[in-house]
């Protein structure tokens, strides 16, 4: 678990790409202050595990779900990342719950400034805009951010100068891959409604009279 509070910006230090898998080495300091064979580390907002590890650099496998389901294909060496550590019992929560799982991507259609802010127009899917919510949560490239507007095929999030210098939003323009997780609450509610429409559908009873009149005894 996370908050999409960005603790640095990573570097890509070297890919090993297999059929459909790969192996990320990530240059880092912060993160790894502390860190443990089998820690999670969200890298722009995917929780991977840490598989090795030295002062500087830490190393993770990525499957071939999280490959086609992410922008990570899109990265080289290089790359900046941003680096989140799993959130410890005791931490403030500063963003919102977020998973690691990241539900799909989006594409940054629109950058423009307002006042002291920065707003990113986001491009997505219908099955990903079915859970963004004007004045909701949404985690874009792992950041906790709040939705301005929801329109169309996309949302509107705008971004403080802090937030802008201290993650990888800063390197981002039009046309950019990004990695979308909706707010996990939403999902659950939709999941908890439908579950019980089906458990009360299953109970109604299947002697109707419509019933009766197609088999010929009305």
């Amino acid at each position: 678990m996370f908050t999409g509070i960005i603790e640095e910006i990573g570097t890509i230090r070297r890919i090993q790409r297999g059929n459909r898998s790969a192996v990320l080495e990530i240059a880092a300091e912060k993160v790894l202050t502390d860190v443990k064979l089998g820690d999670s580390i969200a890298v722009n907002g995917i929780c991977l595990t840490v598989v090795e590890f030295s002062g500087r650099h830490f190393t993770v496998d990525v499957m071939p779900e999280t490959l086609d389901r992410t922008s990570l294909s899109a990265l080289g060496p290089g790359s900046p990342v941003n680096l989140e550590r799993a959130l410890a019992v005791g931490d403030r929560l500063g963003g919102h719950f977020v998973s690691g799982h990241v539900d799909g991507t989006g594409v940054i259609v629109d950058k423009r400034p307002y006042d002291n802010a920065m707003l990113f127009e986001v491009r997505t899917g219908e099955e990903l805009l079915w859970y963004i919510i004007p004045k909701g949560s949404i985690a874009i490239d792992g950041i906790s951010l709040t939705v301005v507007d929801v329109a169309g095929d996309g949302f509107t999030v705008s971004i403080i100068p802090h937030t802008l210098e201290e993650t990888i939003l800063q390197y981002k323009g039009k046309g950019d891959l990004v990695n979308l997780e909706c707010d996990m609450l939403g999902k659950y509610i939709e999941r908890f409604i439908a579950r019980r429409d089906l458990r009360d559908r299953e109970k109604q009873p299947t002697l109707t009279k419509d019933f009766l009149v197609e088999h010929g005894f009305c």
